[in-house]
């Protein structure tokens, strides 16, 4: 205990030189530890981007562009999947569902994704979490969407707000879709994966907004009803005004219809002929309607197309497709049969081989985030030496008095071992507070930036032993000190200056030969 409060009177004594170890020390395990809980949480966040899913199907192209392009949003498809091709595959044996995919367009920056409800449904990340909402719901008709998290912190967006669509990827937008706005019905949690940066609308949204001619509106919000049924006379009572001239009641353009249809032809002699039967058609179907007020509202989309409840009908193609199989069993049978499929060229991957070759091929970023880890070691090791070099010159006159006193070698040792323990956990604890401090502050921005997820969680067996190594590399030094002083007390060295000369000399062996140097410095006491 006396050379332990002799140690700590010492530290004291000598500030300066015990704050900048203590300081090195620290940023040496906070900077060690950063890298590597970096290093491990961007690995598992890239492999952790989408689970649960056994194929990724798309048009054919290369393994890692299909898996770019329909998980990361990165990139372009060339080619499309026809829908007829999807319906076929996804009636296949053993499929247990299958989440359609349409990438093309954005939002301010933000890719748009056309999806159905069973994307809600079946989409897993991580460790097979699903998407959960932090506010709202799915989408049930096609004017409605659903936003990643990180788009609506970062646009300031609440439910009930209407967003609009543009025509293009990324921040090049060729085309904005005004004429249909959508409003925002949904937030998702957020997931650290793409998803939080994507907006979600209905196919049948992005349907619309590809095939809709302008000069022809349409009206929707209800399902289309069978031919014969009762449509709205306002409306059916506008259409026929545009081909007459002027009439005042259906009544009126019944009567006088074969006279106006004639002088429609003097005047737009370019109509096609069969005009006349389509205003027989109207003439007819007029006797049968009401005069009732109509619920829809008036908006331009395509010319007729059908309608599956609030959805607008089905898309001609889609941009890829995800697939859950009721067996592993089923994953090679069903990918030869993808990838010899007849109608149109196709390509299925799986994406955990293609996620672990893609790392692979990124593997540098790997190597990179390594050897920074290896510099600031070398750096900690290299200052932690300069410091004890000196340390050790400056307290030449306080071990000669130790020595004149009756200090053995063996007291010597225990002293200075005594200040390297204290330093060392001391720096340590301030580094691990360090790191900790570091991932809350970087935690948000990592995630929304680079959507590498760090967690604030207890060191693994890997970071401790990290650790350790920090912790050796101060012990290294010091046992070359006492090694040296072992060989002064004998005799060997009879001057301080010396015995520097020995220790600049010997240090690379006691740092690549611990054991062997310590059982020198036994064997010497």
């Amino acid at each position: 205990m006396r050379l332990i409060s002799l140690a700590s009177k010492s530290m004291l004594n000598r500030k300066a030189s015990v704050l900048l170890t203590l300081f090195t020390i620290a940023i040496s395990v906070m900077l060690l530890l950063t890298i590597e809980r970096v290093r491990q949480e961007a690995k598992s966040s890239f492999s952790n981007t989408v689970s649960g899913t056994d194929l990724i199907v798309g048009a054919r192209s290369g393994d890692i562009q299909l898996l770019l392009s329909s998980v990361f949003r990165i990139g372009h498809a060339n080619n499309s999947v026809s829908w007829d091709s999807y319906q076929d595959i996804k009636a296949q044996r053993g499929v247990s569902w299958t989440i359609p995919i349409s990438l093309g367009d954005s939002h301010k920056g933000h890719a748009v994704l056309g999806t159905d409800s069973a994307y809600f449904e079946h989409f897993r990340y991580g460790k097979k979490q699903t998407l959960a909402f932090a506010a709202g719901r799915a989408f049930v008709n096609a004017q409605e969407v659903v936003l990643g998290s990180d788009v609506a912190q970062k646009m300031h967006y609440q439910l009930g707000q209407q967003i609009v669509i543009s025509h293009g990827m990324g921040n090049t937008s060729f085309h904005h879709h005004d004429d249909n706005p959508m409003t925002i019905v949904g937030i998702l949690a957020p997931t650290g994966t793409p998803v939080d940066k994507t907006v979600h609308v209905p196919l049948a949204a992005i349907e619309a907004m590809h095939s809709q001619p302008k000069s022809t509106p349409r009206m929707i919000g209800k399902p289309k009803q069978p031919a014969g049924h009762t449509h709205d006379h306002a409306d059916e009572h506008d259409h026929n005004d545009s081909h007459d001239h002027g009439h005042a009641d259906e009544h009126k353009h019944h009567d006088s219809h074969d006279h106006d249809h004639a002088d429609e032809h003097k005047h737009h002699d370019s109509h096609d002929h069969g005009h006349v039967d389509e205003h027989k058609h109207h003439d007819s179907h007029d006797h049968g309607h009401g005069h009732d007020k109509p619920d829809t509202i008036a908006v331009a989309v395509p010319a007729p197309a059908d309608l599956h409840g609030d959805l607008i009908g089905e898309p001609k193609q889609i941009t890829a497709f995800l697939m859950g199989l009721d067996s592993p069993l089923y994953t090679l049978q069903i990918r030869r049969n993808i990838n010899n499929y007849k109608a149109e060229p196709l390509l299925a991957i799986m994406p955990g081989v293609t996620l672990r070759e893609l790392w692979r091929m990124l593997g540098l970023v790997e190597k990179i985030l390594l050897l920074f880890s290896a510099v600031v070691v070398l750096i900690s090791l290299l200052g932690m030496l300069t410091t004890l070099l000196a340390t050790l010159n400056q307290r030449r006159r306080e071990l000669a008095i130790l020595r004149s006193v009756g200090a053995r070698p063996r007291h010597i040792f225990t002293l200075m071992s005594s200040e390297a323990i204290l330093i060392t956990a001391a720096g340590c604890t301030l580094g691990i507070a360090l790191f900790y401090a570091l991932i809350a502050l970087a935690q948000g921005t990592l995630q929304s930036q680079f959507g590498i997820s760090l967690s604030i969680s207890l060191l693994s067996h890997y970071e401790l032993m990290l650790i350790g190594v920090i912790v050796m590399q101060y012990w290294a030094p010091t046992a070359l000190t006492l090694n040296t002083f072992a060989m002064v007390r004998n005799k060997r060295w009879h001057s301080p200056q010396a015995a520097l000369l020995l220790m600049r000399r010997k240090w690379c062996w006691a740092v690549t030969s611990p054991k062997k140097c310590i059982t020198s410095l036994v064997s010497k006491l």
